[in-house]
């Protein structure tokens, strides 16, 4: 075992087990993609550490405990397709690729577009792909999504995302409005969308994402 395959053991067994993450398959996914292979060079001493990892100007990698916790939340399927906002590098795409029949990542970089698709090849992540887009507009033409996963932290759900939820269809996302964000699942259902707090994270914020200013008299 390398020192990389035995700090990615210890980020499982020290951050993600702890956090009552306890389905198989995430483990088994958290242990399979090298995370260091999606961290920046000059960062890649932070690749397995409790904490988010920047991977350019507008995205980055979440800790792997609030990463874990948001996927397990989702609840996902083997045979599910998952709409994966803001995927940045592609390491939460390579994870949800271990989770779902179809992973499709969305950014707005083509450049890094291209770099997520190099890096999602090289772990083998076939049955993912990556595509350039407005995050606020999800991808109307590829779903509608049994799962949406929100990779980062907003204001608010844009309309467009609870749009492309299927029937009983989910969408995580850690919802910030002030100094501490709520991971919060929204459902789809006959009566409409309903939610529930699952708990307490401090992702960034997504670009474009923040409340606006409000005004006053």
């Amino acid at each position: 075992m390398n020192e990389h395959d035995q700090a990615r053991k210890q980020m499982v067994d020290c951050q993600i087990r702890p956090a009552d993450v306890t389905d198989r398959r995430l483990i088994a996914a958290f242990m399979a993609v090298p995370r260091h292979l999606f961290t920046p060079r000059a960062r890649l001493a932070l690749a397995y550490a409790d904490s988010e990892v920047a991977t350019g100007d507008r995205r980055t990698m979440m800790r792997p405990r609030d990463l874990a916790k948001l996927i397990h939340a989702a609840a996902i399927e083997p045979d599910e397709l998952v709409l994966d906002i803001a995927c940045g590098r592609g390491y939460s795409t390579a994870i949800l690729s271990h989770m779902a029949e179809t992973v499709v990542g969305l950014d707005d970089d083509e450049d890094g577009q291209a770099r997520a698709s190099d890096l999602l090849s090289k772990v083998g992540a076939d049955n993912a792909v990556v595509i350039a887009g407005d995050p606020k507009l999800g991808v109307p033409k590829q779903g509608p999504f049994d799962v949406i996963f929100v990779n980062g932290s907003v204001s608010e759900v844009p309309a467009a995302w609870f749009d492309q939820l299927a029937p009983g269809g989910r969408l995580v996302a850690i919802i910030r409005k002030g100094p501490v964000g709520k991971a919060t699942v929204f459902t789809r259902s006959a009566a409409g969308i309903g939610e529930r707090v699952v708990f307490d994270a401090t992702a960034k914020l997504l670009p474009g994402f923040a409340l606006e200013p409000g005004f006053s008299l």
